[in-house]
């Protein structure tokens, strides 16, 4: 492997103390719906698109949905995303998605939160569970997000996610959530036995983070666009059984009571794969640190995981190479970084709880009267007495 690109990368990942998170992006059409029978499918499923398959590099080309420009005085697009506080915020989260977030909240109403109810679908530790949502909020913040322009908070901290979840499930055929692959994959792996339920739904309680806020675009990762593709079925099979004129008989304005959101995928980065396996995406859950950089590693670890990084015995550098993974993993996450350098506040801003203590309950009220309306409107549908 070449050692010029090298040399630029370790300059780039010394220059600064500290590299600067879950969600690469990507969206499709699926085809698995199936209503019921009484209900014809035409009006339960709205338009196909097919989004183009990337991968991570340079000169990616990808289709993502028109998003006009908003001036001032207009109705900014609204987008949510967020990430689990699980493991170690590494390189791969980072470039895929919270890099993303920090332009995005210039042009958009943005939600930003540490989805900790996620967090706790598979055995975790409950001592440390609360310190890792304070540290993802930090690193949100040291990373760029501004909470003037965002609104940041904790999921659990807005009830309104679990009861929508659980009206949500009542719609859910458990045939949609039988053929989820995340759950295939993480229940073999826990094992059939050791699998709770939470597991199984969710990707309801995905759903619910994203229809509660009526969101127009959702940044998705690679393996969370099946999710979105249930989040765009659920949302409108929810319209047609409860919403439209069913609702306004009800006392309700009718009409849609979600919004269909759309994917929304970026220009490049949308995966950046592990240092050890070229073939893998950087995962905080792998068991090998190696694997990652994490985006609290010091300068020299940094260095060192890129020194001894897999890498291959051709005397070239170059991209689309499918026998060189390695290689275009590396091409591109020089790429990705290279362009800016941000220097990190993560120690300032978690010496000061009572700053984001305050970030955070700010965030959640502001959340609170976005999804406290969604939820009020939900219940009137479905027929529920008005509180």
């Amino acid at each position: 492997m070449g050692r010029s690109v090298f040399a630029h990368f370790l300059n780039l990942s010394t220059s600064s103390p500290r590299l600067v998170s879950s969600l690469s992006l990507g969206g499709y059409r699926s085809k698995h719906f199936k209503g019921p029978a009484s209900v014809p499918q035409r009006q339960l499923l709205g338009g196909g698109r097919n989004c183009a398959r990337f991968r991570c590099v340079c000169s990616v080309s990808v289709t993502e949905p028109a998003i006009e420009e908003t001036s001032s005085s207009s109705v900014r697009k609204r987008i949510v995303s967020g990430v689990q506080p699980t493991g170690s915020i590494h390189l791969g989260n980072y470039l895929g998605a919270i890099k993303n977030w920090i332009s995005l909240q210039n042009t958009h109403d943005t939600l930003f939160f540490i989805v900790d109810l996620h967090a706790i679908t598979l055995p975790y530790d409950p001592k440390t569970l609360s310190k890792a949502t304070r540290d993802t909020a930090a690193i949100y913040l040291a990373c760029g997000v501004d909470p003037s322009k965002a609104s940041v908070f904790v999921q659990s901290h807005v009830r309104a996610h679990v009861e929508l979840l659980w009206l949500l499930s009542s719609a859910t055929p458990v045939g949609w959530l039988n053929k989820m692959i995340q759950f295939k994959e993480k229940s073999r792996k826990t094992g059939d036995e050791n699998v709770g339920v939470a597991l199984l739904t969710y990707p309801v309680l995905m759903a619910s983070d994203i229809l509660l806020y009526q969101s127009d675009f959702v940044p998705v990762g690679e393996d969370q666009k099946q999710h979105l593709e249930l989040t765009r079925e659920l949302a409108e099979r929810v319209n047609y059984l409860y919403g439209g004129r069913k609702w306004k008989k009800l006392g309700g304005r009718g009409g849609a009571i979600f919004k269909v959101p759309e994917p929304l995928i970026p220009p490049a980065g949308a995966r950046v794969m592990s240092l050890v396996d070229g073939l893998s995406k950087m995962s905080k859950s792998s068991s090998s640190d190696q694997s990652r950089i994490n985006l609290l590693d010091p300068k020299d670890v940094i260095a060192n995981k890129i020194k001894r990084c897999k890498t291959d015995s051709f005397p070239y550098l170059e991209f689309d190479n499918p026998e060189r993974p390695e290689c275009d993993n590396l091409l591109s996450i020089y790429q990705l970084i290279s362009g800016r350098t941000k220097e990190v506040r993560y120690e300032e801003i978690t010496s000061d709880s009572a700053y984001l203590d305050r970030i955070l309950a700010e965030g959640a009220a502001k959340a609170s009267d976005i999804a406290d309306s969604t939820l009020d409107n939900v219940y009137q549908a479905m027929g529920f007495l008005r509180r």
